[in-house]
């Protein structure tokens, strides 16, 4: 890990529909997640929020099915900016969400420094929906489609290159439900998932292992693009599209204890943190414990 962070928040609520998600920054901020990380000697440095437009009234193009489009690509284009800036430092980006539609921007920036960058994806969902496949028109349920290529041009298209990464050095994980273009898509790319299904059957240490290894195959980065409803919602009951039977408190700090032990992670997102739906800002402590974990936080 890089021994300088630098943190930036996207308070976006626009690639979904229940609001609150917008102030998820602000929540893993109280929970002192500058502190969490400086206390493990890293210097942290906050360079605020991307500023996020908010349209009159939601911008449906309805024959293509996507939510908001022109707001959603224009603030992820500054975040793929702001993103890029910061890895051209040689500093990590650290970039805390707002709805899971801001991976397009995240890694947008960071892949302008990757030629071959393995993402790990923890969700829920698969997030591989276009908006002929999506049943709700919602870009935050695109966002790994559109980092392989695939959805509207304006959303591929960010940071003038596309695609951002490879389906051979993907991995999703906690992955419980999947639309039917979602599996299609799974099938026909062959990317690699680890449903709740393998995690129940190997334990997550075998999945880890696994996980590990394959995005680590000949990929010049990795990074880490966490939802935080991929966590059961007994542990994490403030995210907008909770599904029940995810992954525990400590099997996901066993995944962040052994990403930390590869030193394989070279970017990471937090998101999907809702502190409206929250019980006194459970989940974004939790999301900050987690942090904890993945940069090498230990219990002796």
């Amino acid at each position: 890990m890089k021994k300088k962070i630098s943190i930036i928040g996207v308070p976006m609520d626009l690639g979904q529909r229940r609001r609150g998600v917008d102030m998820g920054p602000s929540a893993i901020r109280y929970a002192n997640v500058v502190e969490r990380l400086q206390s493990l000697d890293y210097e942290v440095n906050d360079i605020g929020d991307i500023e996020i437009g908010r349209p009159n009234r939601f911008d449906i193009i309805d024959e293509e099915n996507l939510k908001d489009l022109k707001e959603v690509v224009k603030a992820n284009q500054k975040l793929a900016s702001a993103v890029s800036d910061i890895v051209a430092m040689d500093q990590f980006p650290l970039v805390l969400g707002g709805d899971h539609s801001i991976a397009i921007g995240t890694l947008a920036g960071v892949a302008e420094h990757h030629k071959n960058l393995g993402v790990i994806w923890f969700d829920a969902h698969g997030d591989l929906n276009t908006g002929d496949t999506s049943p709700s028109g919602n870009i935050h349920g695109m966002s790994l489609a559109v980092s392989l290529g695939i959805g509207h041009p304006y959303l591929t298209g960010i940071n003038g290159f596309a695609p951002k990464i490879k389906p051979e050095n993907v991995v999703i994980i906690g992955a419980r439900a999947l639309d039917p273009g979602e599996k299609e898509l799974i099938k026909e790319k062959g990317i690699k998932v680890y449903t709740m299904h393998e995690i129940d059957r190997l334990g997550m240490t075998k999945v880890m292992e696994e996980a590990i290894a394959h995005v680590s195959n000949g990929t010049d980065g990795v990074h880490l693009s966490l939802d935080l409803d991929a966590i059961d919602p007994h542990d994490a009951p403030g995210v907008g599209t909770p599904v029940l039977g995810g992954t525990s408190y400590r099997e996901t700090h066993l995944a962040m204890e052994m990403l930390a032990e590869a030193g394989i992670v070279t970017s990471a997102e937090f998101v999907e943190v809702n502190p409206i739906l929250d019980d006194k800002n459970n989940t974004a402590t939790v999301a900050v414990a987690l942090m904890g974990s993945l940069f090498g936080e230990k219990l002796l």
